[in-house]
């Protein structure tokens, strides 16, 4: 008599072997892959690339970045656009120098930061819905405004002098191993974590990829459509004002002129994350992933010495091209 051995299909190096990852989470994947790569190609060609405290220092130097990210994936994921977080950011910088200058606490400045910020963003999430202007012109109304705003208040640069600000700016939270980050670090990955968390696990983030998918389906359902993009601009504004408030702590100055195309920067990194443009998928955390890459690609110019600056915009363009042709071949095949 014959006997078989069964294949023990459920152990461990069966289930890996076998595992396939959802369609929805290979943009992410594809990045962190991305990211992975990038580095393994800098430790082979630069000493000291890989090392820890050079990741770590990419959270440190783009902090204010992936709240600006944070924001704008809201906003991509509604299938609209903010070009006004740029310009935020700098009234942002400005109001807080010029409030502190003037002698305002330090709690009273971030507040009318916070404010402002949320404001801005309210009002154009208003005018989008219940005038039904396109995103692309309402925001960057909002960019020229909030830009204009920020002349009006000063055109020369404002110095920080506030202690409080030297403190939190010049503050190192050391890790294990002697690795260190700054506070801005823990503001920036508490808010991707809050984030993820409203937007995978609440009626709100639900609504958010429901609009993104079909705005007209969603409001058959009964969603609560127009809250709901009124709410995402209000967010986008928040994490724009708190980006300008850990801006100003990274240059501990005000300045009209700060985060020119900023905003650009932030669209091209939740694109690259892996978020759709014309909405209804994506996730935070790609968002962030988005940010370290383009933070990677400046740390290749900047560990090589001989390329010029400009080579960064060259490569993010190049790029943000391919995820965005990658996410139309994508969408094509998937119903």
């Amino acid at each position: 008599m014959t006997t078989t051995t069964a294949t023990p299909t459920g152990s461990t190096w069966g289930r890996i072997r076998s595992y396939a990852p959802t369609s929805r989470y290979l943009p992410v994947l594809t990045t962190l892959a991305l990211l992975i790569g990038m580095f393994g190609v800098g430790g082979i060609r630069y000493d000291g690339f890989a090392d820890p405290q050079v990741v770590l220092n990419l959270f440190v130097d783009n902090a204010f970045l992936i709240m600006l990210a944070v924001g704008m994936t809201f906003v991509i994921l509604t299938g609209g656009i903010d070009l006004s977080v740029g310009s935020v950011v700098a009234l942002s910088t400005v109001i807080a120098a010029w409030t502190l200058e003037h002698g305002w606490p330090p709690v009273a400045a971030a507040l009318a930061v916070l404010v402002v910020g949320t404001l801005l963003g309210t009002v154009t999430g208003l005018v989008i819905h219940y005038f039904d202007i396109q995103p692309f012109i309402a925001t960057l109304a909002g960019m020229f405004l909030a830009r204009g705003l920020c002349f009006l208040i000063s055109v020369e640069s404002i110095p920080i002098h506030d202690k409080t600000f030297f403190d939190i700016a010049a503050n190192q939270i050391t890790l294990p191993g002697g690795y260190t980050i700054t506070p801005t670090v823990i503001v920036a990955v508490v808010a991707v974590a809050i984030a993820a968390w409203v937007l995978a696990r609440t009626r709100f983030g639900r609504t958010v990829y429901a609009i993104g998918g079909n705005e007209a389906s969603a409001m058959l359902m009964g969603l609560p459509v127009a809250r709901t993009k009124v709410a995402v601009y209000a967010i986008s504004g928040f994490c724009a004002s708190v980006g300008g408030l850990l801006f100003s702590l990274y240059m501990l100055s005000g300045y009209s002129l700060h985060a020119v195309g900023m905003e650009l920067d932030a669209i091209a990194a939740v694109v690259i994350g892996g978020t759709l443009l014309t909405g209804g998928r994506g996730y935070v955390v790609g968002s962030m992933l988005g940010v370290l890459v383009l933070g990677t690609i400046q740390t290749f110019i900047s560990f090589d010495g001989t390329l010029s600056s400009w080579w960064t915009k060259i490569a993010i363009g190049s790029l943000l091209l391919v995820f965005v042709v990658i996410q139309r071949v994508m969408t094509r095949r998937q119903p």
